[in-house]
């Protein structure tokens, strides 16, 4: 299981903008090659056997989608989210911008029975509007840490172009939340005696890992979709280390809250594997001891956008 979050630090400064000339030289890649809506098809398979992904949404859709909405999908894939909302919709409208899985979702969604309540829109998310004004809107551009993907663009975007075109606001939106938190870690990078400190990712709770936990996982962001969503995310503070060892790695922890009942008191949760990055050099740490982390990305961005700012040192102690 995830483990609880805490509550964030009071050091841990407001996002601030991180553009792609920020990024070394070192680390730049070619954004226009990362995903957000250029998932190809045979990716999909292994994201419609996700469990926890398929049942969250699956649920989540089930009690938040009014009987007879319209529901747009962004970014639909094999269109299964619209599949979900047809059971409650009047009508849902998706859109996948690769031409190739808009006629995957298009087939499989005829040959599920909702092709008359399902129409797949080739085109751009980021520039998108349906018909007419969107009762619930699903987007599920998402990636560990909210790098790579396009959620925050999309959904910022889309908000922005519904509102003054329809003079309504969204109603709903499918996640309703992302919570982000950061944790250091000792990770094995031995691999059949090849030292390679790379990204990881391990599946939530993984007891294969051989991660060691130095410390709490510390909250820095929450983004609440219907909200204010932030274009990039910054930290700059301290970290308690609860164990004496080395510290080499942060691990990052995705928790999307993707729908949130009310009257039962709890929420279907979706969260995406352990994402851990390598600190520039391992630190030998004393229980007891701060580790002082800084790091800043644009959501969406990359990766390696993220590791050229990530900056960790042992804090100097308060006398």
């Amino acid at each position: 299981m995830l483990p609880n979050l805490k509550s964030p630090r009071a050091n841990v400064r407001s996002p601030v903008s991180r553009s792609l000339a920020d990024v070394s030289p070192l680390y730049r890649v070619d954004e226009t090659a990362h995903l957000g809506q250029f998932i190809p098809l045979h990716y999909h398979g292994q994201m419609l056997s996700d469990e926890g992904r398929m049942s969250s949404f699956e649920e989540a859709i089930a009690k938040l989608v009014p009987e007879g909405a319209h529901v747009v999908e962004l970014g639909a894939g094999t269109g299964v989210m619209s599949f979900f909302a047809s059971r409650r919709a009047r009508k849902v409208t998706c859109i996948e911008r690769l031409a190739h899985v808009a006629a995957a979702a298009r087939r499989l969604l005829a040959a599920n029975g909702v092709a008359d309540k399902v129409t797949v829109v080739v085109g751009d998310a980021r520039t998108f509007l349906p018909e007419e004004p969107a009762d619930v809107v699903i987007c599920e551009l998402l990636h560990a840490g909210l790098l790579r993907e396009k959620q925050t663009e999309v959904v910022a975007g889309f908000k922005e172009r519904h509102e003054q075109h329809f003079g309504r606001i969204v109603p709903r939106i499918i996640p309703e939340a992302s919570i982000l938190a950061v944790q250091p870690v000792f990770q094995p990078h031995d691999f059949h005696g090849y030292h390679a400190p790379l990204p990881l990712f391990f599946e939530p709770g993984s007891v294969h890992s051989n991660t060691v936990e130095m410390g709490a996982p510390e909250i820095y962001s929450f983004v609440e979709y219907l909200g204010e969503i932030p274009s990039s995310l910054a930290v700059d503070g301290t970290m308690t280390v609860l164990r004496s060892g080395t510290v080499n790695a942060l691990r990052f922890i995705t928790k999307n809250v993707v729908g949130i009942f009310v009257d039962e008191r709890r929420s279907a949760d979706w969260h995406m594997p352990y994402m851990s990055i390598p600190l520039p050099e391992p630190i030998a740490m004393m229980a007891g001891e701060q580790l002082h982390v800084s790091f800043k990305y644009d959501t969406g961005g990359s990766i390696e956008s993220l590791m050229s700012s990530l900056t960790a040192r042992l804090a100097s102690p308060i006398l």
